[in-house]
């Protein structure tokens, strides 16, 4: 069954909400977190098959990012050389998943997968995509083809994994962030990896929220806890202090725990990832997550509407920032794309993930202050 758009309006978003498909990715985003809770990026987990496979999937991700190099372009926008990686990965995925993926789920599953790297169209990534590889691992799940054994190494080995790959896109490629800076994705495209990285960090003895503003903690245990390892990699890209570019990060950092980080963003990610529409009208469904939504007529008839962004409609749908409709937001270039230029000198050029390192981009970058509670 091919997955297909079921959220077409406010009340639709509404329902969903109430939903056992809602309640079942909740149930399975806490499993993961609480399994993590405590446990190191660098501790011994092992991986079962399934893990493994899970991880082969992703190298060979990396490696049709490695073999289509970026245009040459007069633009920091999004670079058109990512629609050839993404042409490549569509034809590739169904025959990949389905080494591990029983033939009559093939199709659906791997359409999670697919969406799980970004717009083709837009050339851009944010965090409705970085869901779709939640629910990708949620589908394996459902499948029974990843056990709850397996959930620390579905995070720390898996996910993590996946993010690392999303940042090699994102340098290639200069992806944009989806829907003006992301909508509310933490460091412009992401949100998960803080939350995951905050659980990790749960009753630690010495390091507090705080913690993020000392460098040296954050240099040295980068590769131990994500949540370290992402605000250096924001810092990176991102010149100023923290309270100016990334005000967000810098507010939860005043949190007496974190337990509250983690739990706070818990419940940030259902009212502002799950929770607006902008993202969730692009959400698929089919038979192993199932919704109803919106009628099979009404969904045929917006399809028909697709304009240039490939989006659904852009009725009434405002995301977080923009002064007038539009589901994808305003066009906003990737920070990454003017660090690059700024490092290289060159407002052209285009770098690889193999050839630059985030340490290696800096750019001031203004983005809104929101509060943390």
């Amino acid at each position: 069954m091919i997955p297909t758009r079921r959220i077409l309006t406010p009340d639709d978003l509404e329902k969903f909400l109430e939903s056992p498909a809602c309640t079942e990715l909740l149930d399975f985003l806490t499993s993961l977190n609480d399994a993590i809770i405590g446990v190191k990026t660098t501790d011994a987990i092992e991986d079962s098959p399934i893990v493994q496979q899970l991880i082969s999937f992703l190298d060979k991700i990396e490696q049709v990012n490695k073999d289509v190099a970026p245009v040459e372009t007069n633009s920091r926008f999004g670079n058109p050389a990512f629609r050839d990686f993404y042409d490549t990965i569509e034809k590739k995925i169904p025959e990949w998943i389905g080494e591990f993926v029983p033939a009559e789920y093939v199709e659906e599953v791997a359409k999670y997968a697919q969406e799980s790297f970004g717009n083709r169209k837009r050339i851009d990534y944010g965090t409705g995509h970085e869901l779709n590889m939640l629910i990708f691992l949620l589908c394996l799940a459902k499948l029974k083809l990843v056990q709850s054994s397996d959930y620390q190494a579905l995070v720390v080995h898996v996910f993590f994994r996946y993010i690392a790959v999303m940042r090699g896109l994102q340098l290639s490629y200069w992806l944009e962030p989806a829907g003006s800076h992301g909508v509310w994705g933490l460091d412009d495209f992401h949100f998960l990896p803080f939350l995951f990285g905050a659980g990790q960090l749960r009753g630690h003895k010495h390091f507090r929220p705080k913690s993020i503003h000392n460098q040296e903690i954050l240099d040295e245990f980068l590769h131990e806890y994500k949540y370290f390892e992402c605000v250096r990699f924001v810092n990176s890209i991102k010149t100023g202090s923290l309270r100016w570019h990334s005000p967000m990060i810098d507010d939860i950092s005043g949190a007496k725990s974190w337990e509250k980080v983690n739990l706070g963003l818990f419940k940030m990610f259902k009212a502002e990832v799950i929770g607006k529409l902008p993202i969730m009208q692009h959400f698929l469904f089919g038979s192993l997550v199932s919704f109803e939504g919106g009628s099979m007529s009404e969904h045929l008839a917006h399809e028909t509407e697709d304009d240039e962004h490939g989006c659904v409609s852009h009725s009434e749908v405002y995301a977080l920032g923009q002064e007038f409709p539009g589901c994808c937001g305003i066009k906003v270039p990737s920070a990454i794309a003017a660090a690059a230029a700024a490092a290289t000198g060159n407002a052209n050029a285009h770098v690889s993930s193999s050839s630059t390192t985030p340490a290696d981009l800096k750019l001031p970058v203004m983005t809104r202050p929101i509060p943390f509670d």
